[in-house]
């Protein structure tokens, strides 16, 4: 009984078939990794987004309540979309009497390292009244807020005050000839 070997066999060897392996492994680690990159982008972009959302919010609820803000730092937790962040503002000067510098940084909860940072300026649209703690302010007052405080009687609405229609600046309240 005589055994013949076939040089022309089909099939792979143990050896190529553990090189295969091998490089597929090698292969699925690096995709495997690549979605895991993917995935971490992804929620970073979410919370930097929504960090973004609760700055603008923060400064359009200022704008809109017509509040003017100390020069002082605050600080505070809001919610987005179901997502805890911590603000922090920080009030500031600026060369415009009426106006104030506010600085808004969001954070997640336990960090203290910013995700955005957005600066805004808010305008004084009334008189500055600066009152007691616990006093009433706006609408609990009976006022509105931004309404003037006081008018002048027998003026017109554009017209100086100590002036009247028909007279000229700095002369006498006699009509113009």
């Amino acid at each position: 009984m005589s055994v013949t070997r076939r040089s022309d066999a089909a099939g792979f060897t143990l050896l190529e078939i553990l090189i295969a392996l091998t490089v597929l492994a090698i292969a699925l680690t690096a995709t495997v990794r690549g979605l895991g990159a993917a995935i971490d982008t992804t929620a970073a972009l979410r919370d930097r987004a929504l960090a973004r959302w609760v700055a603008e919010d923060l400064l359009a609820g200022l704008e809109l309540r017509q509040e003017w803000p100390a020069l002082d730092v605050k600080e505070g937790d809001a919610e987005m979309a179901g997502h805890p962040f911590h603000w922090r503002q920080e009030t500031g000067p600026t060369p415009v009497a009426k106006m104030r510098r506010v600085e808004l940084n969001v954070m997640l909860p336990g960090t203290d390292v910013a995700i955005v940072h957005l600066t805004g300026f808010v305008e004084q649209t009334g008189p500055q009244v600066v009152l007691p703690p616990g006093a009433p302010t706006g609408a609990q007052a009976g006022t509105q807020p931004g309404a003037p405080t006081g008018t002048q009687t027998g003026t017109q609405p554009g017209v100086p005050a100590g002036t009247q229609p028909g007279t000229q600046p700095g002369s006498p309240t006699g009509p113009v000839r």
